[in-house]
């Protein structure tokens, strides 16, 4: 039980005793003690005059007496105008400490098959390019939620929709037609991502060529557009993969799996991964079926050209069009086709989409279109929308080639981990491959951190460089403090220190450091809960970061392994193991793998 429960129930059974009246849950408020005044917690006591009938003081100074009268959680009080500032005894912070200590995985729950199911989408690639920048950190906002709604005690299914059919693919695939002279992943020795994507840059090339060219000669942007045969031919081909022509379908399943296995080393490299993926290809003339459906059922309607749409004007938004008057789908058709899989594949709870913040509104109208169709989930369905993610140099583009490719950006945050390591001298007592694995874990590491500490919902510059600091808020000083008790730890072991398994038992007086730091540990259980319901791992990061912060003042304070008392070096290192395994369950809440030593 923590702290405050103790506290709000023995509150509440000394205003019973003193005033014979039981308070509402909301008049016993409690609140950290401000640094200035003596005490743990402070107790206000304005919302309990309505019941004591006393003064402020008075009231607060007669509750006081109670406590410390009736409750071994309070060592003293000090009554300050109308607030009762609490110690906490010595006794109480180990108690705390031993539960927190004793309790597997403290901070998590695990689900059981009574549990919401939650569906969460992330990723959400296009086959015309290999992952950038804004992909990671969608990939790394998604997985990290699906850890913390896990450890809330929630079902959760991950999944990918792969946006594979369209005019983006048909360019890069009349690109490789014209120019690509047979071209493969392993001719070129490239990933197959990068390679299409080359071939995507190569068609856009051409384009943009043939666009001035024509501007050269009279014709207007508009018109030169219009005019383009690449285009036209992107669009011939287009029109041959929807009607099944065997040559066009062949190359683009060729192109595609070539995407497919450079997108799996990404996503393995990344950390990240799905239950099931679905495909836009096998999606999209399901949600054409549905919208017939909803047309044929009175819920949209079709215009004289033939597109049919949704309105939503009722709802405070306007028309939407769910088919084109060819009959041809829209990114709001396949959405459709593609929660109806899903809704046929699991019993879903919640459907929750992790998709960038220049999206809001598709969201608010498929979420009315999808419970209009009558889909549970529809109504409650969750946009975690997030903000744009950039460099220092400016914003990404993918058609220039100018792109902030994700494989690059990992390579090179893992190699300046290995770096800095070796100017260092971080590691020199360690084998080549050690010291790899070692900035493969702080390279990735500092990328997500420093990723996953903003608040999702800000846009956010990443700066390569600010991430790999062994000093201030990043996942690499996090790391370090976490490979320093591993190594603190194996020195205790190797000289045979003992950690008593109980402290509250032995009579132990501690100091207000390590109050502290216990009193830190026992917020995780609320940081988790709260990340779950915000949809938010900035409030993990930054707690760990707190925690750490807190650990580091402790650690430079006292002395562990040179404390000559056996019980309180026992304590200490039970403090510190503790603080290891709270920054281990955290930062794998992010993704974010621990080194055992730097």
């Amino acid at each position: 039980m923590s702290i405050i429960t103790k506290l709000n129930t023995a509150i509440a059974r000394a205003v019973e005793a003193l005033y014979e009246q039981t308070p509402a849950e909301a008049q016993i408020q409690l609140q950290k003690c401000k640094k200035e005044f003596e005490g743990h917690l402070t107790l206000v006591a304005f919302p309990l005059l309505k019941i004591s009938r006393k003064s402020p003081e008075v009231t607060a100074q007669e509750i006081g007496d109670y406590l410390l009268a009736h409750e071994p959680t309070v060592a003293a009080v000090q009554v300050i105008k109308g607030f009762l500032n609490l110690t906490i005894a010595s006794s109480a912070w180990l108690e705390l400490f031993d539960e927190i200590a004793s309790t597997p995985n403290y901070g998590h729950r695990v689900a059981s098959d009574e549990d919401p199911l939650v569906m969460i989408e992330y990723s959400s690639p296009n086959t015309n390019k290999p992952l950038h920048l804004g992909h990671v950190r969608n990939n790394l906002l998604g997985y990290s939620l699906a850890e913390i709604l896990k450890a809330n005690g929630q079902r959760v299914v991950k999944t990918n929709i792969v946006n594979d059919r369209g005019i983006h693919i048909c360019k890069s695939m009349l690109a490789w037609i014209k120019w690509g002279e047979g071209a493969t992943p392993e001719s070129r020795g490239v990933k197959g991502d990068h390679l299409i994507g080359d071939f995507y840059v190569l068609f856009d090339k051409h384009y943009k060529a043939e666009v001035s060219g024509l501007m050269a000669m009279g014709k207007t942007k508009e018109e030169a557009e219009a005019a383009s045969t690449l285009m036209a031919e992107a669009r011939d081909l287009l029109r041959k993969w929807e009607e099944g022509d065997e040559a066009t379908v062949a190359l683009w399943k060729r192109m595609n799996q070539w995407v497919y296995a450079g997108f799996d080393e990404t996503y393995k490299r990344m950390g990240v991964d799905f239950d099931k993926i679905y495909y836009e290809s096998d999606t999209y003339l399901v949600g054409r079926d549905e919208v017939l459906r909803g047309l044929e059922a009175g819920i949209f309607t079709r215009d004289e050209d033939g597109s049919v749409w949704a309105d939503l004007t009722a709802e405070g938004l306007d028309r939407k069009i769910l088919l084109r008057s060819d009959g041809t789908s829209v990114y709001m058709t396949q959405d459709i086709g593609t929660a109806k899989l899903r809704f046929v594949d699991y019993p879903i709870n919640k459907m929750v989409y992790v998709v960038g913040n220049e999206q809001n509104y598709h969201f608010q109208v498929l979420s009315i279109v999808l419970d209009k169709l009558g889909f549970e989930f529809g109504k409650g369905l969750v946009h975690f929308s997030y903000g744009m993610v950039e460099l220092p140099e400016g914003k990404m583009k993918s058609r220039e080639g100018t792109v902030v490719d994700a494989d690059d950006l990992m390579a090179e945050m893992i190699s300046t981990a290995h770096e800095i390591a070796q100017e260092q001298g971080k590691a020199k007592d360690m084998d080549e491959a050690e010291a790899l694995e070692v900035a493969r874990r702080v390279g990735l590491g500092s990328l997500k951190y420093f990723i996953l500490k903003v608040d999702p919902r800000k846009n956010m510059t990443f700066n390569p460089k600010e991430s790999i600091d062994f000093n201030g808020n990043t996942g690499s000083f996090i790391q370090y403090t976490y490979a320093r008790i591993q190594s603190l730890l194996r020195r205790a072991a190797e000289a045979s220190m003992n950690i008593p398994e109980r402290f509250s038992t032995l009579g132990l007086a501690i100091a207000p450091k390590e109050e502290e730091l216990i009193a830190r540990l026992a917020e995780y259980a609320e940081v988790v809960a709260e990340a779950g319901r915000s949809y938010s791992p900035a409030v993990v990061a930054n707690y760990t970061y707190e925690l750490v912060k807190e650990y580091n003042q402790f650690y430079h304070e006292f002395s562990v392994l040179k404390e000559e008392d056996e019980v309180v070096r026992g304590f200490r290192l039970a403090l510190s193991r503790e603080v290891a395994s709270t920054i281990q369950r955290g930062m794998s809440l992010l993704g974010i793998e621990m080194p055992e030593r730097m």
